[in-house]
């Protein structure tokens, strides 16, 4: 385990010049960092090759899912919707896997322009075998436990609808031999903020449904390494779970004759650390001296829904607007409770950590109408898992810091107009 960078995104300056320049809420990306997580997920561990894949659903702009192509990485997408939107930023057709929850339509078209494709269900293995008999693809397994940051990032075990579950092997096995079918690849995932300690175990019982499909060439390890997005949390060092798994895929190529290809699919780990929200205090209120005293920005869940679904936390930084932050950082700090612009009583950027029922306070000194804040940790399921259009507010722009110090648009900030352009 190891910490990440957690200095600031940004320092005072720099965010006032966004702010400026590209106005707020703005999602800010940072080049350096996403290349140097791209680094440590490239050097994952592997004697017999590794295929590291971005899981895009989370930061799947264009810009960033080109950066990690150039970089050697391949894409897992999670609906035949990501499929055309990798292949639109310009990602080759044959670096594609798709692992959905619902099966496109259109899968056949799919499968021509040469994705991989895994099979998360019985009926899509028989979907499969209608279109492409004698066909070769992946089987996504639920590996019968799993392990997350809370039960909603959890997608193993019985409570989770991800994957075959792993005692249905000679189902899956009759299915294939209906339809004449490869298994060339078996795929896992355990969850989002999974503990090491359960991925690494359920990394290595997957050999054993390995065993069970001698046409195998590749496992899949899914992804869902902890990343620390707090100070007091520590993030998943991917050359220590990666060791002992290596030491698996040799072990079973001793036992077996077979040199199993690693497949691995973080997106957290590539992308959380190395974006912020880019806000500013509207206003301030209390509710007595019994109750609170609350920060309102102007951003929340339709930025960042993370914190009212999971309880998840982010580090908020306070760019003080009229005091240096020298003078700043001497002032007495209050308790604040920090919120969205949504009305929406759930709308709250300080939950109880693992519990967004419950209100936690967070301490900062000096805060004023006008302040600049950075919301940290947001790169990962921010932008791309928002209630958008909620009370109707238009998508917010995003930014890239390139590795010169430019900043630069990558998404522009959406016209109003644009929210009722569809409707009759």
């Amino acid at each position: 385990m190891h910490h990440f960078n957690l200095n600031p995104l940004i320092e005072a300056s720099q965010a006032k010049s966004l702010a400026e320049n590209f106005g707020t809420p703005l999602y800010v990306y940072d080049e350096n960092r996403l290349r140097s997580s791209a680094d440590a997920v490239l050097q994952f561990p592997n004697t017999y090759g590794l295929t590291a894949r971005f899981a895009m659903k989370a930061c799947p702009n264009k810009r960033i899912l080109a950066l990690f192509d150039g970089m050697g990485l391949h894409i897992d997408a999670s609906s035949g919707h990501e499929v055309k939107r990798a292949i639109h930023a310009g990602i080759d057709p044959q670096k594609i896997s798709l692992s959905a929850q619902e099966i496109p339509e259109d899968l056949d078209a799919l499968l021509d322009l040469g994705i991989e494709f895994n099979a998360c269900s019985l009926h899509q293995i028989e979907r499969f075998g209608q279109i492409r008999p004698g066909g070769a693809l992946g089987i996504r397994f639920n590996p019968g436990s799993g392990s997350g940051g809370n039960n909603r990032t959890n997608v193993g075990g019985v409570s989770s609808s991800f994957g075959i579950w792993h005692e249905s092997v000679p189902e899956v096995k009759a299915l294939c031999q209906k339809y004449d079918l490869a298994v060339k690849r078996i795929h896992t995932h355990i969850g989002s903020g999974s503990d090491p300690k359960v991925w690494l175990k359920v990394a290595l019982m997957n050999f054993q449904l390995v065993d069970q499909f001698p046409s195998v060439r590749t496992l899949n390890l899914g992804g869902g390494y902890k990343v620390g997005r707090m100070p007091d949390e520590v993030s998943t060092d991917l050359q220590v779970i990666g060791q002992p798994v290596r030491e698996a895929f040799e072990a079973f190529a001793e036992k077996t004759g077979r040199e199993i290809h690693c497949e691995i699919e973080p997106g957290t780990f590539l992308t959380a650390n190395a974006g912020g929200i880019l806000a500013e205090v509207h206003d301030l209120v209390h509710t007595g001296p019994e109750g609170y005293q609350f920060i309102k920005l102007n951003t929340g869940m339709t930025e960042l829904l993370r914190p009212s679904i999971y309880g998840a936390q982010h580090p908020i930084v306070i760019f003080h607007s009229e005091l240096p932050n020298s003078e700043a950082k001497d002032a007495e700090e209050q308790a604040y409770v920090v919120v969205g612009h949504c009305c929406e009583s759930g709308d709250i950027l300080t939950p109880a950590p693992g519990d967004p029922e419950l209100l936690a306070t967070r301490n900062f000194s000096a805060v004023a109408l006008g302040d600049l804040v950075l919301i940290g940790g947001t790169g990962a399921y921010a932008s791309a898992m928002t209630p958008k259009h909620y009370n109707s507010y238009p998508e917010a722009a995003e930014v890239l810091l390139g590795s010169d110090g430019v900043a630069r648009l990558i998404r522009r900030r959406q016209a109003l107009e644009s929210l009722w352009e569809n409707e009759l």
